[in-house]
């Protein structure tokens, strides 16, 4: 999955899935992990109201791929617990998504 930083705003992102179909999708946050050594990206549809509930995707990323990078698939389950806690903590302090 590829992904296209929109020039308007750099908190949204567009995914072009295998098919080439589109989808905008807000950057709720970032941050590294020097456990796992990835960047990780977590992002949810940007056409969600405030008061829906959204699924969050999580993928790897490269920040220094720029505008066009390729999204990595998060596989190992100690990976995902690791992203799931820190999401978790991200929504405690945050007080959830605004």
């Amino acid at each position: 999955m590829s992904q296209n930083q929109d020039r308007k705003d750099n908190d949204v992102i567009t995914l072009v899935d295998d098919e080439g179909n589109e989808t905008l999708f807000n950057i709720l946050f970032t941050f590294d992990s020097e456990d796992f050594g990835h960047s990780y990206i977590l992002l949810y549809p940007a056409d969600a109201a405030a008061d829906d509930e959204v699924d969050i995707q999580a993928y790897i990323f490269n920040p220094e791929d720029g505008d066009n990078g390729e999204l990595q698939l998060i596989e190992s389950d100690d990976e995902w617990d690791m992203v799931e806690q820190v999401l978790n903590t991200f929504l405690a302090d945050d007080g959830g998504m605004q």
